[in-house]
């Protein structure tokens, strides 16, 4: 059974930068996909991030490319969330979460929260304008 606990965030002026982390626990093997996701106020959780078919491929939210770099550690026992250029539309509550990776075969299943079972108990990023 895999264990997340997600942390780093915190609260910036836009423009600013954070980083957030996710220790990663029981994923023998890389049998698990991680990413993050995040759900700002009153909307729905949406991906932001991610590995995904279990090749090491990544995945990004059009909203956040060229903002937002993904990484793992060489174990995976710990995955983050570079987070450069912030501005107030990134302010949400952010999560990582793990699937079996032959779920995340496509971008449409590794970008779904409907497709993970584990779930950090999340962070929360606040930009201010």
């Amino acid at each position: 059974q895999v264990e997340l606990a997600d942390s780093g965030g915190g609260s910036v002026p836009a423009g600013g930068s954070l980083s957030l982390s996710c220790a990663v626990s029981g994923n023998n093997d890389n049998y698990y996909c991680v990413g993050w996701f995040r759900q700002p106020p009153g909307k729905a959780r949406e991906g932001v991030a991610g590995f995904y078919r279990g090749d090491g491929s990544t995945h990004y939210a059009d909203s956040v490319k060229g903002r937002f770099t993904i990484s793992q550690d060489s174990a995976n026992h710990a995955l983050y969330l570079q987070m450069n250029s912030l501005i107030p539309e990134d302010t949400a509550m952010y999560y990582c979460a793990a699937a079996p990776c032959w779920m995340t075969l496509n971008t449409n299943a590794a970008r779904s929260p409907e497709t993970y079972n584990y779930w950090g108990q999340g962070t929360q990023v606040t930009i201010s304008s």
